[in-house]
């Protein structure tokens, strides 16, 4: 049995410990429906023509964990942003841990998946707001969505601010062969209110570990949300994140990726902007080596006028590492005023190193700023031979030009220990120790 039809036989297990009066059974339904039809996503697709799943369709995924597990806070310290305080939601092996959590419902929610899904003082947010924006069409998404079940809810009311920002992090400890999760995030943040949050998946084990991450982000008129992801997982680990994006009136959403790791790493983030004077970030950072492989692929749709999107994507390859940018800017006929910036600027440190870049634009307005652009090349040699002439080694040299490739990406995380913490996975990436900060 391949893992499609072992997928979507386990849907029947998994209904079985689901309230079928659930305000999402139907939705669920159709969902399994859909990826029946469809399967995983190849090659012969535009959209997957550079990033393959073939490997992962072989293993054998137990969908389920068999045994929750326990673990330490000192054994994971190191995984979470321990040097400010934060809210925790944790998960071990897809099943919330509350000793390793803290949650809150002061004044916002900061809880589960499961609690918003079953109990009726959530039923109208769900209602409202659940699989509203996630692309029902794709299949990776429409098979989160029918397994759909755990994961964090961040609600935050008009006007609100959590105290602290948000953790939110997945673990595998490999009690598992080889096994899949599918958490479902949902973020709400109304008018005028503010969120910050930090999303981690971590593999604790050389075992086989799938995720297949599904996130709906929702800003309300004047909203401000901050979303970080950090990517630095074990070899044998594998993420498909789906990010999706609803935002209103004079909303801010900024969402930076910070990609170092892991065997193959697909992000999908798609923004749609359903107001005007709306401005969205999109950055990140690739470092990879081996043959690790990861793929941006991005989406800004501009539906209404008076408009800002910025994205900026810095890679770095080493090894026999592959990296896959595909970036689409969509203008409305109706989004007059848009301004619109694109750019993925890369450096491959070996000849074995690949990349494919493609830069997208598709106007159908005439009032617009629009530019896209995107550049491949190795560290300029005679800035090189100017550094080491000063009396810098030509390892610390080439850190140093890295360092300074990638900074404007760094420059506008807004949570100082976590800029911190990325400035240290970058040095140990690129192996050396340099004597300042960015």
């Amino acid at each position: 049995m391949d893992l499609k039809d072992k997928l979507v036989s386990s849907f029947m297990a998994f209904e079985d410990g689901i309230d079928v009066n659930d305000p999402v059974h139907d939705i669920r339904s159709e969902a399994i429906k859909n990826f029946e039809t469809k399967g995983f996503p190849s090659k012969k697709e535009e959209a997957w023509k550079y990033t393959s799943l073939n490997n992962l369709q072989k293993i054998d995924f137990s969908v389920f964990p068999k045994q929750e597990s326990a673990l330490e806070y000192k054994d994971i310290k190191k995984y979470f942003l321990h040097e400010i305080d934060t809210y925790k939601i944790v998960f071990v092996d897809g099943i919330y841990s509350s000793y390793l959590s803290e949650t809150t419902h002061d004044g916002v929610d900061v809880c589960l998946m499961s609690s918003a899904l079953t109990k009726p003082m959530y039923r109208q947010i769900i209602e409202l707001y659940f699989n509203k924006i996630a692309k029902k069409e794709d299949s990776l998404t429409s098979l989160n969505t029918a397994f759909s079940k755990e994961g964090a809810y961040i609600y935050i009311p008009k006007n609100k601010a959590p105290r602290k920002p948000i953790q939110i992090l997945h673990l595998a400890t490999g009690n598992e062969a080889s096994l899949m999760l599918q958490p479902r995030n949902l973020i709400i943040a109304e008018e005028n209110a503010e969120v910050q949050v930090i999303e981690r998946h971590q593999s604790l084990t050389s075992n086989e570990v799938f995720t297949n991450s599904v996130t709906e982000i929702f800003a309300a008129k004047d909203a401000r949300v901050d979303y970080y992801k950090l990517q630095n997982d074990n070899a044998n680990a594998s993420l498909i994140d789906n990010t999706y994006i609803d935002q209103k009136d004079n909303s801010v959403v900024r969402v930076h990726t910070f990609s170092f790791g892991g065997k193959l790493t697909r992000n999908n983030l798609n923004y749609y902007q359903n107001g005007e004077r709306i401005d969205s970030t999109l950055k990140g950072i690739t470092i990879l080596d081996g043959k690790q492989h990861v793929d941006h692929y991005t989406l800004v749709h501009h539906a209404q006028p008076n408009c800002e999107s910025h994205q900026d994507y810095k890679g770095i390859y080493d090894g026999s590492s592959t990296g896959v940018f595909n970036g689409k800017i969509l203008v409305d006929k109706i989004a007059q005023k848009t301004d619109a910036f694109q750019q993925n600027n890369n450096v491959l440190i070996s000849d074995k190193a690949t990349l494919n870049t493609k830069p997208q634009l598709e106007i159908f307005a005439d009032d617009v700023k629009c530019s896209h652009g995107c550049t491949i090349g190795q560290l300029d040699e005679d800035a090189l031979f100017y550094l080491q002439s000063r009396g810098i080694p030509k390892k610390e040299a080439g850190a140093l030009l890295m360092y300074a490739f990638a900074n404007n990406v760094l420059e506008s995380v807004r949570i100082p220990e976590l800029k911190a913490r990325v400035n240290k996975l970058i040095a140990n990436k690129l192996g050396v120790r340099l004597g300042f900060e960015l």
